[in-house]
């Protein structure tokens, strides 16, 4: 019975660590569109490990961006001072500047970028 207790806590344990991932599993969100020539910006540093979520993000669904690092570019320190960063990541998705890593807010901004179908004609 001991031995059942503790092999549930670490299975509970291993599914709250990776139930973000498990989620994706299980229900998997809808492919992102985005017209083509489109370019998010990244401003970022080496080190940042939600900036190598933002990259990988990015890379996945196959989103074109060009990265900035603010460490090594002064005029990259200065656009990402401009656009009120604190942190990284910051993200420029048109006019839309996102901080922080949040994969829901990064899909909701591409998602405006999307040719919206448009309904069939009627009579």
């Amino acid at each position: 019975m001991r031995y059942a207790f503790w092999i549930f806590a670490l299975i509970t344990a291993f599914a709250l660590q990776h139930r973000v991932e498990i989620q994706h599993w299980l229900n998997p969100p809808p492919p992102i569109v985005v017209p083509t020539g489109f370019q998010a910006v990244l401003y970022a540093t080496a080190w940042c490990g939600y900036c190598a979520r933002t990259r990988k993000f990015f890379n996945e669904h196959s989103i074109s961006f060009r990265e900035y690092d603010i460490e090594k570019s002064t005029e990259a320190r200065t656009q990402y001072e401009q656009l009120g960063g604190h942190g990284v990541p910051v993200v420029l998705i048109n006019d839309q500047v996102i901080h922080g890593y949040h994969e829901a807010t990064l899909r909701e901004a591409l998602e405006t970028l999307a040719p919206r179908s448009k309904p069939p004609f009627s009579h």
